[in-house]
């Protein structure tokens, strides 16, 4: 990621926070929209797996300019995530539900040069998920 993308990822997370159980919903509707065999994969309180679904981006967008701190717990969670049965396969409807999610959510600051950010940034996180999980 270049140093531009991690300020237009971090200040359009900056909109996205006052809306963030919104953006939680948004996703997980889409996300089960574009796959619905996805849903089995979520067992507990979809409202709480929404917090810790942003909860887990504003910690990844606090970090990106300095990824390497963050590495070792993203590794751990490629690693959990593949325990509860998440294929290589599903990192791109996720990336498609998230992008789609902020294009609702940021509106007209959605622009092409955010959403390649977002690109950057979901690649990045994701590719390392995937190194821990052993699907890379």
């Amino acid at each position: 990621m270049t140093p531009q993308q991690v300020v237009l990822v971090k200040d359009s997370w900056q909109k996205v926070v006052p809306i963030r159980d919104t953006a939680a919903e948004l996703f997980y509707t889409r996300l089960f929209t574009l796959d619905p065999a996805l849903k089995v994969l979520f067992k507990g309180d979809m409202k709480e797996q929404g917090r810790k679904l942003m909860t887990m981006i504003a910690t990844a967008v606090n970090a990106l300019d300095k990824l390497e701190s963050i590495v070792p717990a993203v590794l751990d969670l490629g690693r959990r995530h593949a325990g509860y049965g998440v294929q290589a396969a599903h990192y791109g409807t996720v990336a498609t539900a998230l992008l789609w999610t902020l294009g609702q959510g940021l509106g007209e600051a959605f622009t092409q040069d955010v959403e390649q950010a977002w690109v950057a940034a979901y690649t990045v996180l994701a590719s390392t998920m995937q190194q821990g999980a052993g699907t890379a």
